[in-house]
């Protein structure tokens, strides 16, 4: 064989090659198309007609411009079932990861236009992987939630997966922040994934959840009812406490989620993130805040918006049980939990709702290694035959063990009232809190003045000739001698009073000496917190 036969033997094995890479190319390219479009024309007009994004359009909103990596995007439905013959790539779910505020971020999103956003066997698996990757490599998970539930043609094996999402949920727990964004609906198990997630955000009119819907309900128990009264977001955020923001719209939902992000750490073994020091709002406005009379009520708001950096908080299930506030915050840069009472609801009294949700903040706040600042101004428990009843002891516990078991910095101010066993629970230095300050507006007592007088003095009243007069005395002697901070300061329960316009700047203090706070719990498995 002559060398010019060679050299052409090779050009044609090299055309041939270069032939058979471009076809390969080609087909990729095809594939790479056909697994980016989502359901049909018809579907995705219907998605946007009840005012929802498609499941990419959320993901491109959610994270950092160009960031995001997909995996799994051939991934398909490997059933035999006739009835699934229709297997589109990607199986009805987005997965991937990228960036938030160039901080890495693990995403799932449901794609309602596909199958309806059901889950089966290749769907389930693809949202185990990337949790197990934001287990790996330690970073926050963000879910979009927008299916119709489990894939009825795959039967048991959904059950199978939604259990392993379920599993995989419980094992990040207070590993990596999880966060669930309800977009359309959320239905039968997997109402229970978002559930055992930190934040759940819903978006008014649009997202609904729940385990059993309107129809069943009809059937089963004859129980007419709406779907949005049933589990609408409205219901969730301010009567069944299961969702934490009640969102206007889809842009609305995702600009909250990038914002709570902005105060989450990557993982439990990280800080939050620090920003540079924000404004320092005004503190005077604090000393002229409470009136005189302790049943007059003020707004909590005020005190906040003088103590975080430039007056700005984002507060966590707004909605539900407003008797307290919980919210996050910066003082010198640095994130803080803040836990206060609202004297403006039911006088700031602790009741069920507000116990579990308090509760609830504080424990995820200790998750995540983020301080917790107590603002005190609470006359007790709520009483009553319906508190007693559903569980007002057992509930409540739920904060006192909260509180006692945190072992981030917890610094507390006492406001204005502190009185009986709701002083202890609201981070009292009984349960450890680090540093405790005092406005001299605190009233620290077993209870108030005049509840205090008419149970000592009841038989001096009954038998005075003016009892209006001798109470109105006793009642100042009593405010003299035990409402006040002093004696709890006496015996070192207080750290200082202070006047309420250092307020900011000694939560500052406090903030930076606990800032390498130590403290070792005793050995067990795990404590029994009164579920």
């Amino acid at each position: 064989m002559t060398g010019d036969q060679v050299t052409g033997g090779r050009a044609t094995e090299r055309s041939g090659d270069t032939g058979r890479t471009a076809a390969r190319l080609a087909e990729f390219r095809e594939l790479a198309a056909r697994s980016q479009s989502s359901g049909t024309a018809r579907a995705i007009a219907r998605q946007r007609s009840r005012g929802k994004k498609t499941a990419r359009e959320r993901i491109a909103l959610l994270l950092d411009p160009g960031s995001f990596v997909e995996l799994d995007a051939l991934a398909r439905n490997h059933s035999t079932d006739p009835d699934l013959d229709d297997r589109p790539y990607g199986d009805g779910v987005i997965i991937g990861h990228g960036t938030v505020d160039g901080r890495p971020l693990a995403v799932f999103a449901q794609d309602f236009t596909v199958a309806g956003g059901t889950l089966g066997k290749t769907h389930g698996e693809k949202i185990c992987k990337i949790l197990d990757l934001a287990a790996k490599v330690g970073c926050p998970v963000v879910g979009i939630n927008d299916g119709a539930g489990g894939r009825i043609q795959e039967g048991v094996v959904a059950q199978a997966l939604y259990g392993e999402i379920f599993f995989r949920n419980v094992r990040l727990s207070g590993v990596v922040p999880q966060i669930s964004m309800i977009m359309g609906p959320c239905a039968g198990g997997a109402a229970y994934s978002p559930a055992l997630t930190d934040f759940v955000v819903m978006v008014d009119r649009t997202s609904h959840m729940f385990v059993t819907g309107p129809d069943v309900l009809a059937v089963a128990m004859g129980e007419r009812v709406g779907l949005e009264e049933l589990g609408g977001a409205r219901v969730h955020n301010a009567r069944s406490g299961n969702a934490h923001h009640l969102a206007a719209d889809e842009e609305d939902a995702i600009d909250y989620v990038r914002h709570l992000l902005s105060f989450l750490p990557d993982n439990n073994h990280d800080g939050p993130p620090v920003f540079a020091a924000g404004k320092d709002p005004d503190g005077t406005v604090l000393d002229s805040l409470v009136p005189g009379p302790t049943n007059q009520p003020y707004d909590m708001y005020a005190v906040m918006s003088a103590i975080v950096d430039d007056g700005d908080f984002l507060e966590v299930q707004q909605l539900f049980a407003p008797n307290i506030i919980c919210a996050f915050g910066r003082i010198d840069g640095n994130p803080v939990g803040i836990v206060a009472n609202q004297p403006l609801k039911l006088a700031g009294c602790l009741d069920i709702d507000a116990s579990e949700k308090a509760a609830r903040f504080v424990r995820t706040c200790d998750a995540f290694n983020i301080p917790i600042v107590t603002l005190v101004d609470v006359p007790g428990f709520l009483p009553g035959s319906e508190q007693e009843w559903n569980g007002i002891i057992r509930r409540g516990a739920k904060l006192l063990y909260a509180y006692a078991e945190a072992a981030v910095p917890k610094i507390t101010t006492i406001i204005r009232k502190a009185y009986g066993g709701a002083y202890v629970v609201m981070g009292s230095k009984h349960l450890r809190a680090d540093l405790c300050f005092a406005w001299p507006t605190a009233e620290i007592a077993v209870m108030g003045a005049e509840a205090a007088v008419n149970i000592l003095h009841r038989e001096e009243l009954a038998a005075a000739v003016d009892p209006a007069a001798v109470r109105s005395e006793l009642i100042d002697e009593y405010d003299q001698t035990h409402c006040t901070p002093y004696r709890a300061a006496e015996r070192g329960y207080v750290d200082a009073v202070i006047a309420p316009s250092e307020t900011r700047k000694r939560i500052a203090a406090a903030l930076r000496i606990m800032s390498n706070k130590r403290e070792t719990s005793m050995p067990k498995r795990h404590g029994n917190i009164p579920l």
